[in-house]
């Protein structure tokens, strides 16, 4: 029985369909199912997100110490309790991941999970918050581009920025439409996440950096100048970028990283003063 058979086959006997509302599409290429699970071994204690009729669940089973699986969906929760009756090294847990205390829960534990594609940016932004250091996740292929190309260039938004400051992230593999059940109306892509020891730039205040670039990238269309005068006077903004010789009239997207955090870190002095 290939994947695809036994995802139809579990689909027939418990009488589930996926659910739109949590983005459950079933991924049933073996390939890519073991690609995902490929760095887990047998020291590893996995937090798998999502896992509803547990496919990757097995393969995560058969090579981490330890799995605990995250489902929201009550009704997939018990048909991984049937499924996995046999294995001990499996936890399973009827909550919605942002509601729990990754630190305190899952210390020294990697994610590995097929996530819904409705609310990647907001978990992926909470994991990086977290002690987590190794997130290997398949998510959809353009939200994985964004994610992965670098400050500054063409296909960056505002999570590049937030992802580039914890932590180094590439596509491993990118997966499409057809290898689910049902087929979403977009590619996906494995991407593996991991957090530096430190964040890529010192900033003196975190909030206010992250709100630059939210602001910014909220009004794409404006220049810095105009975007950013919601939260510095205008005239002030000018000298602050004059000292770091940073014209005006560029866009949010095509400021670095490091420009971004020389003007937060202008902006608390100036505050400070």
């Amino acid at each position: 029985m290939n994947l695809y058979e036994e995802t139809k086959y579990i689909i027939d006997k418990y009488n589930v369909y996926p659910n739109k509302n949590l983005g459950q599409n079933f991924l049933i290429n073996e390939e890519s199912i073991n690609k995902i699970a490929e760095e887990v071994n047998k020291d590893d204690t996995i937090i798998e997100i999502g896992p509803g009729l547990g496919t990757l669940t097995k393969v995560l089973l058969e090579k981490a110490k330890k799995v605990y699986a995250v489902e929201l969906d009550k009704k997939m929760c018990e048909i991984l309790e049937t499924r996995f009756i046999a294995y001990n090294n499996l936890e399973i847990i009827n909550k919605d991941i942002l509601s729990i205390d990754i630190n305190k829960s899952f210390p020294n534990a990697k994610v590995v999970a097929n996530l819904p594609y409705y609310i990647t940016t907001s978990i992926i932004t909470e994991l990086l918050k977290t002690n987590i250091k190794d997130i290997t996740i398949l998510i959809q292929k353009e939200v994985a581009e964004r994610i992965c190309e670098q400050p500054g260039k063409s296909k960056a938004g505002a999570i590049t920025y937030f992802v580039n400051y914890y932590a180094d992230s590439k596509i491993i593999k990118n997966v499409g439409k057809e290898e689910f059940i049902p087929s979403p109306k977009v590619d996906s892509s494995i991407v593996k996440i991991t957090k530096l020891e430190k964040p890529r730039v010192d900033v003196n205040d975190e909030k206010l950096f992250f709100d630059l670039i939210k602001t910014n990238f909220t009004k794409r269309r404006k220049t810095i100048l105009n975007s950013l005068s919601s939260i510095v006077e205008k005239e002030k903004l000018q000298e602050i970028l004059d000292d770091l010789n940073i014209k005006n009239n560029i866009r949010g997207e095509e400021l670095t990283l490091e420009e971004y955090a020389q003007i937060a870190n202008k902006m608390k002095l100036r505050k400070g003063e």
